[in-house]
């Protein structure tokens, strides 16, 4: 015979009526026969929460001592400060309950929350320990280097995180979780199989935000182009040339390449390939690495080296190199012509004369001698 809706009430108010009075029974049996024990656990428990809630204070200050601070204390001061209430009293909870014999009726709920709890609070504490190292590897207040890509790996920090605390909490209270695991397992290969791509590049922007090869406002140089970076993107560079264009380059394409930080430089170096003409004096072509050292030094630059490099078609080169201890390269540009003009000043008024293309022509005097196109030395005594 069917029966009513009233009377599916009544039954199941009936049942809940019958539990909770075999609850209250179990509790009152628990608290008479475990008074002292109880009194105990009640009392460590008091100091294990007076504990925690210091440490949360403790957190707190750290993190309003310097709201800037991405050092080693501001990220566990995070940490701990996330500390929640709901963990607190769990864990208060759980230590009254295994150490005062409680019943199976509440010992079993107690547990529950007790996993719950902290597997949400272990979660907590990791994302701002992972987020807080990743800040912290971006400089103390220059997270702002990826822009948007930091908040999406903050976003699948978190994801993945709460996914692995899921699983650990259905796994705790008697969840079957191995097809869950696979499916995930599966799904991820799925993913990342058609977006090998981003990921690349997202892998890419990682490696820009751990190693810093650059970072922006950096001027950097590869392959033939020379650039100032303008902002660092989840999938790519923005790049503004030297010669106005703004270029956008894949983070991975931009990484495989050698890449030269141009604003990292302590000094930087210049060099002059000096030819001469073939009629110098050797003594006076010997003596030209001591003019050239006396050239840089007077100008406050550090002389490298200077010497011969060989014999070319109409001229006897030499090579000068020298550093401009600045990083700036207007400094630079105009430091070597400033050096450019006192050597050209100082062959001239010395007789150093340079030397271009050019082809000699030789004629015979009538006794069949050679006569030069310059002065020789025979000439000179004469």
């Amino acid at each position: 015979m069917p029966t009513t809706p009233d009377a599916d009430w009544a039954g199941l108010s009936a049942r809940f009526s019958t539990r909770l009075s075999a609850l209250v029974d179990q509790l009152i049996v628990w608290i008479r026969d475990q008074g002292a024990g109880l009194l105990l656990a009640l009392a460590a428990a008091a100091l294990l929460v007076a504990v925690l809630l210091g440490l949360r204070r403790l957190g707190s200050q750290l993190c309003r001592r310097d709201e800037h601070d991405h050092g080693w204390a501001a990220i566990l001061g995070r940490a701990v400060n996330r500390t929640g209430n709901l963990f607190i009293l769990a864990v208060a909870a759980r230590l009254v309950v295994n150490y005062s014999d409680a019943p199976a009726a509440i010992a079993e709920p107690v547990r529950i929350a007790f996993v719950v709890a902290v597997t949400l609070q272990a979660t907590l504490w990791a994302r701002e320990i992972i987020i807080g190292l990743i800040e912290y590897r971006t400089e103390a207040g220059q997270h702002d280097t990826l822009g948007s890509a930091l908040g999406l790996i903050r976003l699948l920090v978190t994801v993945a995180l709460f996914i692995v605390a899921t699983i650990v909490i259905l796994d705790n209270i008697g969840v079957n979780v191995t097809g869950l695991v696979a499916g995930l397992g599966i799904g991820g290969i799925a993913i990342g199989l058609a977006a090998q791509g981003i990921f690349a590049d997202l892998f890419a922007a990682l490696s820009i935000l751990f190693d810093r090869p650059f970072r922006r406002g950096d001027a950097i140089a590869y392959d033939q182009t020379s650039a100032t970076v303008e902002a660092i993107g989840l999938k790519s560079t923005r790049l503004r040339a030297v010669s106005g264009e703004q270029r956008v380059i894949s983070n991975k394409q931009l990484l495989d390449k050698e890449i030269r930080n141009m604003s990292r430089l302590e000094r930087r170096r210049g060099r002059f390939l000096l030819s001469l003409v073939y009629h110098t004096d050797p003594d006076r072509a010997a003596a030209l690495p001591a003019l050239l050292r006396e050239l840089v030094e007077g100008l406050g630059h550090h002389f490298v080296r200077a010497g011969f490099v060989g014999f070319a078609a109409s001229s006897l080169d030499f090579e000068l190199e020298f550093d401009v201890e600045s990083d700036d390269y207007e400094t630079f540009i105009a430091a070597r012509h400033a050096l450019g003009m006192a050597i050209l000043m100082r062959f001239r008024s010395d007789g150093l004369e340079f030397a271009y293309p050019t082809q000699t022509t030789l004629t015979a005097a009538p006794d069949g001698r050679l006569v030069m196109p310059y002065a020789t030395a025979g000439d000179r005594d004469g």
